[in-house]
């Protein structure tokens, strides 16, 4: 039973942390829809005369704002803001109001998963001393947690946009020897790719979209390779930098560039097809062995054992 309650309170851990991600990713798109509904204001108005009064915000837009605050009073204890940013744009989460979503969720977490254990643990018979000892490790569960889903997303992320990447280059060289620019090119090949990456074709359109803002393509390049931490995306933005500014040929430079990074994805598959045997040590020895011992030498044993048992 505690067992169960404890894998209970873990999972209602993710789901806060989850919750909490998303609000964070889309905190800049309720500020609009608020801005919207405050200039439709005269619509509700009509209602309320009519009976219906104006609902106030949801409870998950309430949480979103309390955690908000919590982040806003933990901000002064914060050492590795910049740090936290860094892994939070790499990860998607690219609201204003992101980092501080976060620390909240990182302040509430450990507070609610150790309170939980306090409360509950001892009427289910577990004692002070075992409950205060299960709050200790559920509240350093409950800090480690967001910053593990953190980092796995924003690796899940790469991982991706290292898979489309060659097949994107092969686009763009299509594209700028058809004679399209850089800029169409890079807008053209943002529409095409999202049917095999939506990623990277976000990627490549904001890029695009900084460009038509007004920055300038070597900073939009660069912007690009150190949001989303993919060295293979640096060492893009660095090789047409280069390219432009020598006047060399963009589609030679990128096909050559796209053949290395399709080398590199093989080399990558080869590893990991290597690495195969090794990882299946550990299932084979602890679950699939031990069955087949029980299939094949069981009833030999169960044989040994009636003849034996049999004899005087």
């Amino acid at each position: 039973m505690v067992y169960a309650i404890a894998a209970m309170v873990g999972l209602s851990v993710v789901l806060l942390v989850m919750v909490a991600a998303e609000l964070a990713a889309g905190h800049s798109r309720r500020m609009a829809v608020r801005q919207l509904a405050q200039l439709d204001r005269g619509a509700a108005a009509a209602a309320a005369m009519a009976g219906d009064g104006e609902a106030g915000p949801g409870p998950l837009q309430r949480f979103g704002e309390w955690l908000h605050r919590v982040g806003e009073w933990s901000r002064g204890g914060s050492t590795d803001a910049a740090s936290v940013q860094k892994v939070l744009v790499e990860a998607g989460f690219r609201g204003p109001g992101a980092a501080t979503v976060f620390r909240g969720v990182r302040v509430a977490l450990p507070v609610a998963a150790g309170g939980a254990a306090v409360l509950f643990l001892p009427f289910l018979g577990l004692g002070t001393g075992g409950a205060l000892f299960a709050a200790v490790w559920m509240a350093a569960a409950g800090w480690i947690t967001p910053g593990f889903f953190l980092s796995r997303r924003a690796k899940s992320r790469q991982r991706e946009i290292q898979r489309a990447l060659p097949d994107a280059l092969d686009l763009l060289v299509v594209c700028v020897e058809a004679g399209l620019g850089l800029n169409q090119a890079l807008m053209r090949v943002s529409q095409e790719i999202r049917h095999v990456s939506a990623l990277i074709g976000d990627e490549l359109g904001l890029v695009n979209l900084e460009i038509r803002a007004g920055v300038p393509r070597p900073d939009a390049l660069r912007n690009l390779g150190s949001r989303t931490g993919v060295p293979e995306l640096r060492s893009l933005a660095a090789m047409l930098i280069q390219t432009d500014r020598f006047g060399t040929s963009i589609a030679q430079a990128m096909r050559v560039h796209a053949d290395t990074l399709r080398t590199k994805r093989r080399q990558r598959a080869e590893e990991a097809a290597a690495k195969t045997t090794v990882k299946l040590v550990f299932p084979l020895v602890l679950f699939i062995f031990p069955a087949m011992f029980v299939v094949l030498l069981g009833p030999a044993v169960i044989q040994i054992s009636r003849v034996l048992g049999n004899e005087p």
